[in-house]
């Protein structure tokens, strides 16, 4: 519900979401009789985890002192007729002295003054860390209800600040969650009956572009909470807007078919001539990445005028965008209804790397950087988030919960925590990805999991 034009939190109790209670506020400040709501905790370590792991690391250990080593699981007999090659059940030969006593059996490499009737095999595996099973919740550990965001797939209207600041465009207005603190404030609100379409933020610093139905481009320092910079030049929506992260240059979308690129620092615009669904830049600055309404996938150089690459293997529009952090050139891209396929391609040298069918729209792309795994969200008929390993293409998870296609999708600074969004009317938060590499805090720690917002 918004009242005042305002964001605040649902209550969720086992797996229902309960609509909050009515109550009148400024347009400003959240009375503490909006925001109840409870946290989902995922699951942690539990003592039966521990207790299968020492039966598991027994078996493993017994098995090394009756057989020297570790077997192979063995294989299923066969079924079918008699094969003398299916018919084995192990192609390791067979040890005729498995219960043969061994006085010599460690060649000499026990310590003669070790009480320990373990040989140093078995003692490896003893003293050896042991790798635990990477678990995702599937649920998530906080809703917010977000009334008015629209039920549209040409739209961006959440992204997710290196500050820690979650960008939301409801109706005429954009709001921001803080997500140390749990506080929502409102930043503006459009006048002329203009509504949100797009908001991205600025990677280094604390500045937000703000599209509209009017074709208008605002800009605000954050930080200050004033309007700085108003773009003008295209001539409908503007539903994407993309900062290069090495420049100050800010690139926009419209449905009027057009990219006009703007440098912060100078009046004047470039334009390029598409009808546009999603827009990304590389990581190094160097290239972008356009996907558009009649089903084609640009790459364009940043000292060109004309696209470099121009894929067209998508049968639907391209919105879905994502260039991997970990490997030079490599681009992802998500096809709609008639396509439902990921593609993945070689910036570099243009190739066609591989694809993956997944049954329904795809609606949003973000890799992670903390490991290399990407996380797609889509619409029908599913309205599902999958997980995906890459290069393999396994899914790691697949989690539900939205009722309707979940149109937008971003991702925390400390790259764990997904935030994904729909035309249900709801923010939900999924701890997906690990920590960084060398990192010792979870998401919890940079989340605020407060039940109430003052």
């Amino acid at each position: 519900m918004v009242i005042g034009g305002c964001l605040h939190l649902v209550v969720q109790q086992q797996d229902r979401i309960h609509p909050p209670r009515e109550f009148n506020f400024d347009c400003d400040q959240i009375y503490p009789s909006a925001i109840q709501f409870k946290c989902y905790v995922p699951p942690s370590y539990t003592l039966s985890t521990a207790v299968d792991e020492v039966k598991e690391t027994y078996n493993m250990v017994l098995q090394t002192e009756l057989f020297g080593s570790i077997l192979s699981p063995p294989q299923a007999l066969p079924t079918g007729p008699s094969d003398p090659q299916s018919s084995r059940l192990s192609t390791s030969p067979v040890r005729t002295n498995v219960l043969k006593y061994k006085s010599n059996r460690n060649n000499g490499t026990t310590d003669p003054l070790s009480s320990s009737l373990i040989s140093p095999e078995g003692q490896k595996l003893l003293v050896s860390p042991r790798k635990l099973p990477r678990k995702i919740a599937k649920e998530p550990f906080k809703v917010l209800a977000s009334p008015s965001i629209s039920d549209d797939f040409y739209l961006n209207l959440v992204h997710w600040s290196h500050n820690n600041l979650l960008a939301v465009g409801l109706g005429s207005s954009v709001f921001l969650w803080n997500g140390h603190t749990g506080l929502v404030n409102r930043l503006c609100e459009l006048s002329s009956n203009r509504s949100v379409t797009s908001v991205s933020w600025s990677s280094h610093n604390n500045t937000l572009a703000v599209g509209n139905t009017g074709g208008t481009v605002e800009v605000y320092d954050v930080g200050a909470q004033r309007l700085v910079r108003t773009f003008g030049g295209h001539r409908s929506r503007v539903g994407t807007i993309a900062w290069n992260p090495k420049t100050d240059v800010i690139s926009t979308g419209s449905r009027d078919r057009s990219i006009l690129h703007r440098d912060m620092r100078s009046p004047d615009d470039f334009i390029v001539r598409q009808e546009l669904c999603g827009l990304k830049w590389s990581h190094e600055g160097e290239r972008l990445a356009s996907g558009g309404n009649d089903n084609q996938l640009l790459v364009w150089d940043v000292h060109s005028e004309s696209p470099l690459l121009r894929f067209t293997e998508h049968t639907a529009a391209v919105k879905a965008l994502a260039w991997s952090p970990h490997q030079r050139g490599i681009l992802a891209s998500g096809g709609g209804t008639a396509d439902r396929c990921i593609r993945f391609w070689n910036s570099s040298t243009g190739q066609t790397l591989h694809h993956v069918d997944t049954g329904s729209q795809v609606c949003n792309l973000e890799w992670s950087k903390n490991v290399n795994e990407l996380v797609s969200t889509h619409g029908y008929s599913q309205n599902q988030i999958i997980v995906w390993s890459y290069p393999q293409l396994t899914q790691i998870a697949t989690l539900t919960g939205h009722k309707m296609r979940v149109l937008y999708l971003s991702i925390s600074p400390d790259g764990q925590t997904v935030v994904t969004g729909a035309g249900d009317q709801t923010l939900r938060f999924w701890n997906i990805f690990p920590p960084a590499r060398g990192a010792t805090c979870g998401a919890s720690a940079s989340l605020s999991l407060r039940t109430d917002i003052r």
